[in-house]
């Protein structure tokens, strides 16, 4: 790295931090944002609890679940006191627990709508999962209100505090294959039991594609840099398999983006994908696995050359730590998550437009 660049992302880093001190100071405190976590799933015990311990900004404040055993059993674990548990129906009284700064909702799709606004409502800023609710209305009344309550809303988009993502969303938009032309990308999983909440309609919203697929909505969103003008969408589901009753398995659909660039999502619930690979006229971007919870992979062509490509350090290397303290820093200095809820809306209505094409067999303008 050239000294002048070496010396710009040391002031930057410095002024970040400058910025961190001086919200720390406004709001007369020494101590980490505090995060309550609604519901206490897999992925809340799994991946988000375990790495507030390794945040700079942020800690477990609070839990909110419907098995009061298990959040006993989650706080001792990590020193809470009693009164920091709460059941869905004494949420609201968060509001008086002044720990709580940011409430992060990781419910089934069809309570973040619920939640996130009880939360506004109770003066606490919002991390939200995604997709971000299972229908742009309710998207649009959780912006709603968190703005009336001048509180900030982030959708959990762990990818873009994922150094790899990063890294090819930056090779991407400074040319680094030429011009973009095709972009790809595919996620997937065989699930398995059918009585799970993600094959309910009812709390899901959908099938795969209001689950996994959004990380292929995401993906072409992001490496193309703009956004799409047309989609024209499929589904191929088995009806007789008792885990697509009510939810569809597959989705293939293409985007249309306005500079040119086309792009081809696909998303299953009967078979494994985690790819995503952008074709310039040099070149191309390939990553798998691409949104895993860790172990990604990347490989650049440029011109005949090939190369395993390996992100330049950042401030996070851990996404959940790069995304829960990003969210906390947004508290603190008053700046605006880089993955809004604006932001989760825009999938949510291309989502919707998805299935519409699907259902009507026709190309969509969006």
């Amino acid at each position: 790295m050239k000294r002048r660049e070496l010396l710009i992302g040391i002031g930057a880093v410095s002024a970040t931090a400058a910025a961190v001190a001086a919200g720390l100071n406004r709001q007369g405190r020494d101590r980490k944002v505090g995060y309550a976590i609604v519901g206490l799933g897999s992925y809340a015990l799994n991946q988000i609890i375990p790495q507030l311990a390794n945040c700079r900004l942020s800690r477990l404040a609070a839990l909110v679940s419907g098995d009061p055993a298990k959040a006993r059993r989650v706080a001792a674990e990590h020193n809470l006191p009693e009164r920091s548990i709460y059941s869905y129906a004494t949420f609201d009284r968060i509001r008086d627990n002044p720990d709580v700064d940011i409430v992060y909702v990781i419910l089934p799709n069809s309570m973040h709508a619920e939640y996130t606004i009880r939360a506004a409502k109770a003066g606490k800023h919002v991390l939200c999962e995604k997709p971000m609710a299972v229908t742009s209305a309710e998207c649009e009344a959780m912006i709603a209100a968190c703005r009336r309550a001048g509180r900030k809303l982030m959708i959990g988009y762990r990818s873009h505090f994922e150094p790899h993502n990063i890294h090819a969303m930056r090779l991407a938009r400074e040319g680094a294959v030429g011009k973009r032309r095709f972009i790809q990308s595919e996620h997937g999983f065989p699930i398995g039991d059918p009585k799970q909440w993600r094959l309910n309609r009812a709390l899901a919203g959908g099938g795969s594609m209001m689950d996994i697929g959004i990380y292929s909505v995401q993906a072409l969103r992001y490496m193309a840099g703009e956004e799409p003008v047309s989609v024209t969408a499929r589904e191929s589901t088995d009806r007789s398999d008792p885990r697509f009753r009510e939810v569809e398995d597959r989705v293939d659909w293409s985007f249309l983006f306005p500079s040119g660039p086309m792009g081809h999502g696909f998303s299953s619930y009967s078979s494994g994908h985690n790819h995503i690979r952008l074709t310039g006229d040099d070149g191309w971007i390939d990553m798998e696995p691409a949104t895993s919870y860790s172990g990604q992979r990347m490989r650049v062509r440029r011109g005949r050359g090939e190369e395993q490509a390996t992100p330049p350090a950042g401030p996070a290397a851990n996404q959940f730590v790069g995304q829960l303290d990003h969210m906390a820093e947004c508290v603190l200095t008053g700046r605006d998550p880089i993955v809004s809820g604006e932001e989760g809306l825009r999938d949510v209505r291309l989502i919707e437009a998805i299935y519409r094409s699907a259902r009507e067999g026709r190309t969509i303008a969006l």
